[in-house]
C-alpha cells in the first residue's frame, strides 16, 4: 500500500479589524466586504458583518431552493443584501475549489 504524504497548508492569518459598532467594540477578520469571522461570535464561524447570521445558514437555504430575494426578505431585519449573499456564494465556490486542490496530490 502506497502512503501519500499530504502537505499541510499554512493557516491564513486574517488581519483583525477593530471598530466601534452600535456603541460597542467589534473585532473581526474580513473574509470579504460583507463576510467576516469575529472572535466570540457564532463560535468563530463566518457571519455576515455586524450580524450573528451565519453564512452557512444562508447557503443552506439557497441549496434548499430559496432564491436570493427570498432569503434577503426573510432576513431583512439583519439588513442582509443581495450583494452579501452573492459574496457568500463566491467565497463558498472559492473554498470548494481550494479544498479540491489540496486533495489533488492524494488522488494522484
Amino acid at each position: 500500500m502506497k502512503t501519500v504524504k499530504q502537505k499541510t497548508a499554512k493557516p491564513n492569518r486574517l488581519k483583525l479589524v477593530r471598530e466601534v459598532y452600535g456603541g460597542q467594540p467589534y473585532e473581526y477578520g474580513p473574509l470579504g466586504k460583507h463576510i467576516v469571522v469575529a472572535p466570540g461570535v457564532c463560535g468563530g464561524r463566518p457571519t455576515f458583518k455586524y450580524t450573528r447570521l451565519e453564512v452557512s445558514v444562508v447557503l443552506s437555504l439557497l441549496a434548499a431552493g430559496e432564491t436570493i430575494e427570498q432569503v434577503v426578505k426573510a432576513y431583512s431585519l439583519s439588513r442582509l443584501t443581495p450583494e452579501a449573499v452573492q459574496e457568500a456564494i463566491r467565497l463558498a465556490d472559492r473554498a470548494l475549489v481550494q479544498s479540491a486542490k489540496t486533495l489533488e496530490p492524494a488522488l494522484a
